[in-house]
């Protein structure tokens, strides 16, 4: 066969190594890369937050509907992050950006499905403030949940405030009195006839910082949400008059920027789902002490391995010789109630 005889389909052609590129595992470092906060998630797109000022001088703040970058990988991004973005920040309908950066972040608020399940679930980032609410009736109050919610607050190093609706049915005394050993704050607002009390107290207790609101369904928290926001329009609902829980209404976490009486930002506060449950299989036991320094000092004289609610632990002879103060008794019943909450499934 000569050379005349071939056509193209004879010949077989491999690219060659010296004219293909190598991909290369560097990624660009995106030093030109815009920080933005994290305000909502909703189904792979982000919407971020860019504050006045740092797209220029005069340029006001803007929000930008984001994706995240593969470099991104499968960490997941939340509210409250502050991410970097680069690509589209024209912010228009049609604009979409890229989020290649997750920025340190400063707390993190987190939970299992349930006490055996070893994935963590994070709620929200960069929290200072967890609300608790908790209606006093309809639905009645669970305490564990309470408990647990108190327990998530100590790990993450968040300040833990009470927030009770519904007091115009149910006096909140003996509710709070079981708390009062802990030293938590609280709020307690009731919404009658149009009338909202305990809001202004509660707007005081949440100024100036970023605030994430968790509770049951049915409870009253898009309630607060809306009284707090005006215009947030979060939906509400509800209490099944058969099961006494509320239907969930929020179906997805959200930042709303708070307004001075002046109108000047005075925080945020995060509005997250109604939850069934909070499991706490991440909790380190330790970091649950570390929040009772009257007792903590007192676990020296524990046997390795003590639970802290044995016969043999150190914490009770020291109470009883008044190391712990005239509240040692029932602090340390608080504590053990917060442990106990931790290895004891709820009941949903």
């Amino acid at each position: 066969m000569s050379w005349r005889d071939l056509d193209e389909g004879d010949i077989r052609v491999r690219p060659s190594r010296k004219g293909s590129r190598p991909r290369t595992k560097e990624r660009p470092a995106h030093a030109d890369a815009v920080v933005a906060m994290v305000i909502g998630v909703d189904r792979g797109r982000y919407t971020c937050l860019i504050p006045k000022g740092v797209l220029g001088k005069k340029e006001p703040e803007r929000v930008v509907t984001a994706m995240k970058a593969r470099e991104i990988g499968r960490t997941r991004v939340v509210v409250g992050d502050d991410v970097a973005l680069v690509g589209d920040l024209a912010g228009g309908p049609d604009a979409l950006a890229r989020i290649v950066r997750i920025e340190e972040r400063r707390s993190v608020l987190r939970r299992t499905a349930d006490d055996t399940d070893p994935y963590e679930r994070i709620i929200v980032a960069n929290a200072d403030q967890l609300v608790i609410v908790t209606a006093l009736a309809d639905p009645e109050p669970r305490p564990r949940m309470v408990d647990r919610c108190l327990v998530a607050a100590y790990d993450a190093d968040l300040e833990p405030l009470l927030a009770l609706t519904k007091a115009d049915l149910v006096d909140p005394a003996e509710f709070l009195a079981s708390y009062t050993p802990l030293e938590v704050e609280h709020v307690v607002t009731s919404w009658k006839d149009g009338d909202f009390t305990g809001l202004d107290a509660l707007r005081a207790k949440l100024s100036g910082k970023v605030s994430v609101l968790v509770g049951h369904s049915g409870v009253g928290k898009s309630t607060l949400v809306n009284g707090l926001v005006p215009g947030a329009l979060r939906a509400t609902g509800i209490v099944n008059d058969t099961t006494g829980r509320g239907r969930h209404t929020s179906t997805n976490a959200v930042a709303l920027r708070l307004r001075g009486a002046d109108g000047s930002d005075d925080g945020w506060v995060i509005d997250t789902p109604g939850i069934r449950s909070f499991g706490l299989a991440h909790i380190d036991v330790d970091r649950i002490i570390d929040h009772f320094p009257d007792l903590a000092a007192g676990t020296d004289g524990c046997p390795r391995g003590c639970t802290h609610d044995e016969e043999e632990c150190a914490l009770d002879a020291w109470v009883e010789h008044g190391h712990a103060g005239p509240a040692g008794a029932s602090r340390l019943e608080s504590l053990r109630r917060l442990l106990s909450s931790r290895s004891t499934t709820e009941e949903h």
